[in-house]
């Protein structure tokens, strides 16, 4: 059997750790796969691409994650829900689409006891499946984002949403940057005003980014907050991911044990 090819679509890509931690779970495991990563351009593409490399699955990372539900033939109920797919399966030539930032999202704040009430800074992809699945577990989540635009599909599924003009700042247990705003350059995610407003009041603050010390993190240590990197969440996301490349073949704590060396090496 020749060996099975996956990749991650993403723009940029070229920081992407999804790579290392995949291969170093296909080789721990001795699974005959080989991980890697692809500048996609236009999103509108992106199956067109799948078929042309001749991949067996794909991560998709910003800003393509609304372009992957639409290239997908089969969607499993949560990803249908959502409207949001990091995950590409293929079967049979049919492209499968899961989200599995939610549930590693999820996974990687349970540490943070007793939050409640979350404000997210950003309303793209990210924001969309982590909002949905973290109501479902009894959290109140607030969106706030530049434009009106991008709030008006979470004003409908019934969110607290605020533009920086019309924010009406409330204590918020945890504050998440869901940009990419620090990740290639040192902007902040919302204006300073609005962060040195909130920040005092929350419990923790936490960027999806991950790798680097944002000026998101950076201001939050002013104001003396406990702060987590998106690390966690991706590698859970991963773990999650290579099940379904993998066929449900290794339980989250086998692939656990290879990935996660991504983070030491």
């Amino acid at each position: 059997m020749a060996k099975e090819l996956f990749a991650i679509f993403g723009n940029p890509v070229s920081h992407s750790k999804s790579p290392l931690m995949h291969n170093l779970a296909f080789q721990g495991l001795d699974y005959d796969a080989c991980y890697t990563r692809h500048l996609l351009k236009d999103g509108n593409t992106l199956k067109e691409t799948f078929f042309t490399l001749g991949l067996k699955g794909i991560n998709i990372t910003v800003p393509h994650k609304e372009a992957a539900f639409h290239a997908c033939d089969t969607l499993d109920p949560f990803a249908q829900k959502i409207g949001v797919v990091n995950t590409i399966v293929e079967r049979e030539g049919k492209l499968y689409g899961y989200n599995t930032d939610a549930p590693g999202f999820l996974k990687a704040i349970s540490e943070f006891k007793e939050v409640k009430t979350v404000l997210f800074l950003g309303a793209g992809g990210t924001a969309q499946s982590t909002s949905s699945i973290l109501r479902e577990e009894g959290y109140e989540v607030t969106l706030l984002n530049r434009s009106e635009e991008r709030l008006e599909k979470y004003k409908k599924d019934g969110f607290q949403t605020f533009t920086y003009e019309t924010f009406k700042p409330q204590p918020y247990d945890l504050v998440i940057n869901m940009t990419s705003a620090g990740l290639e350059d040192e902007n902040l995610p919302a204006p300073k005003e609005i962060l040195d407003i909130v920040m005092p009041n929350a419990k923790a603050c936490v960027d999806v980014i991950y790798g680097k010390e944002t000026p998101f993190l950076k201001l939050a240590k002013t104001h003396k907050k406990p702060v987590k990197d998106g690390s966690d969440m991706l590698l859970y996301q991963g773990i999650i991911a290579f099940q379904y490349f993998t066929k449900h073949s290794y339980t989250f704590e086998e692939i656990k044990q290879h990935m996660q060396k991504a983070f030491t090496l």
